[in-house]
């Protein structure tokens, strides 16, 4: 592709690095931006370095914050002994968006995958397992996707705390085998959550 302008061909090279967009999306965009009015793009611009540098995560489940703890682990009205572990905050919105979830969260930044090199060290595993050590858990749900790395994840958790007084549940498998939390509709997404199952069951299964 030609360009005019290293102007132009350096913010198209930087945008057609983000996930999903190729060179032609990204010439779009850029150019789209172009014709907009300046102050759009400075606020673009000044939103984006924003994130970058005054983001924070929660201290206690990890999710997205701008505060040190996050507003669903600082609403008084959650219930604070059920703990919902999840890949990231995408899943985190996604069950939120059903309303049928009122514990807490703890976002474990991805899932173990030896392929990609990503270990149990990698996660933010050992402070989940803190907090069933202190006696803060009654109930774990595990709303990994249902993947092979899901499974693998689901179980390294469940033997590190399986000699603790914490019941374990995962979500039912109304979410297809292979999908992610993100895509599946809101309804289904929901009702696994309401009708899961002990995390014990789904092993024999």
């Amino acid at each position: 592709m030609e360009f005019s302008s290293k102007l132009l061909e350096k913010a198209v090279n930087e945008m057609s690095q983000l996930p999903g967009i190729g060179k032609r999306t990204a010439l779009r965009l850029v150019l789209h931006l172009l014709n907009q009015p300046e102050e759009q793009s400075i606020q673009l611009a000044n939103a984006l370095s924003q994130l970058r540098t005054d983001i924070n995560f929660c201290k206690s489940c990890h999710n997205i914050s701008d505060t040190e703890l996050c507003e669903i682990c600082s609403n008084p009205r959650r219930t604070t002994e059920i703990i919902c572990v999840v890949e990231d905050i995408r899943d985190v919105m996604a069950i939120e968006n059903t309303s049928s979830f009122k514990g807490l969260y703890h976002v474990l930044g991805g899932k173990i995958s030896p392929m990609d090199g990503i270990g149990p060290t990698d996660l933010n595993i050992q402070s989940l397992v803190e907090k069933v050590k202190n006696g803060q858990v009654k109930e774990l749900i595990f709303a990994l996707g249902s993947t092979m790395e899901g499974d693998t994840t689901n179980f390294y958790i469940y033997k590190q705390i399986q000699d603790y007084d914490v019941e374990t549940s995962t979500i039912a498998r109304g979410i297809s085998v292979g999908n992610e939390l993100e895509y599946t509709d809101e309804i289904t997404l929901g009702r696994s959550i309401v009708n899961r199952i002990p995390f014990e069951t789904s092993l024999k299964s």
